[in-house]
């Protein structure tokens, strides 16, 4: 390509110049794909320009995906979809209907000119940190979901620290990061406090708790509620040979462990809302249905995905607490 333009004085960066340069050649086919781009020297030379400079515009391009770097080589074209304006890198836990109304919500929000990779870690540490380093310099932003892992904050702070947003779960060693996040702690006791007038008549709390892919603050905010009340309490690690506890008021993070309580129930002949009850955590359509109606304890999943967006497009730097609710239905 020809030699790049930089004006003084005009209210633009030179480092936009920069990309405006080279966004309007790959425009024209001035450049095309795996065209060799000008060295950071022969942009910098002619115009007296800090290294750093030309090395932020090409940083900006590599992130969104329009160029890439040899070492010792240079930097080439990579593609010409110049009109992506953002790339970004989304790392959920798993795939389930609640990280996909986060997902989509997002998506609706987000806006055009923008393109959304998702990746998925499983609750594995070693393929948590395996995508976090082959994504590391690609992304223009890096939305992180690093629910209860243990020992990830020192791999997400390898990322370029102005770029990472953390979701849904956060602790101290992220809070430099901004967030949108649920407060499952608070969340289950105050759910549980505004449902206490029904649940008075219970006799039992028991929570069934696996633990491995469940936050902790459930379980911590349960027992807190449980100590302050003096409620006769137990907490569980599965259901599966358990009889159901007449009197008692089941709170089910799993929807394993929900489907297991309820075919239970039907086998011993209980009555769900009379002889048991059951509080179920995170809203879907389908407890509005089941059994008459499962009582939930829910963050407002689409919400945090629109929220997530207006993080992205704005900039902000804010730990933002996402909303929970009670849902009181015929299961209590």
């Amino acid at each position: 390509m020809k030699a790049i333009p930089i004006q003084n004085n005009i209210g633009l960066p030179k480092y936009k110049q920069i990309i405006n340069a080279i966004e309007k050649a790959i425009e024209s086919q001035d450049l095309k794909k795996d065209d060799k781009l000008p060295s950071i020297n022969k942009i910098c030379l002619p115009y007296n320009l800090s290294r750093d400079t030309a090395l932020q515009a090409y940083d900006d391009l590599k992130k969104r995906g329009i160029i890439y770097a040899i070492p010792g080589k240079g930097y080439y074209v990579k593609s010409v979809e110049i009109s992506i304006k953002q790339k970004i890198f989304l790392l959920f836990d798993e795939l389930n209907i609640f990280k996909e109304d986060i997902y989509n919500s997002f998506l609706k929000n987000i806006g055009k000119n923008v393109q959304v990779d998702i990746f998925f870690h499983h609750f594995n540490v070693q393929v948590f940190q395996k995508l976090i380093n082959d994504s590391n310099g690609n992304y223009t932003k890096y939305i992180i979901m690093p629910t209860n892992l243990i020992n990830v904050a020192a791999i997400i702070k390898t990322l370029p620290v102005n770029d990472v947003i953390i979701l849904d779960q956060t602790n101290d060693e992220l809070k430099s990061f901004p967030a949108i996040y649920q407060n499952h702690k608070k969340d289950i006791f105050e759910g549980l406090y505004k449902g206490k007038t029904r649940l008075n008549k219970y006799k039992k709390f028991i929570m069934i708790f696996p633990g491995f892919r469940e936050p902790l603050g459930m379980k911590t905010g349960f027992e807190n509620y449980c100590t302050e009340y003096t409620i006769d309490y137990e907490i569980i690690s599965e259901f599966t040979d358990n009889e159901i506890t007449i009197g008692g008021v089941y709170i089910i993070p799993n929807d394993r462990d929900l489907v297991s309580v309820i075919e239970k129930a039907r086998q011993q002949n209980l009555k769900l809302g009379t002889d048991f009850g059951i509080i179920s955590y995170n809203e879907t359509s389908l407890k509005k249905v089941v059994s008459n109606g499962i009582t939930t304890i829910s963050t407002d999943f689409t919400t945090m995905g629109k929220l997530l967006a207006q993080m992205v497009l704005t900039g902000k730097k804010e730990q933002i607490e996402n909303k929970s609710a009670l849902i009181i239905r015929n299961s209590l």
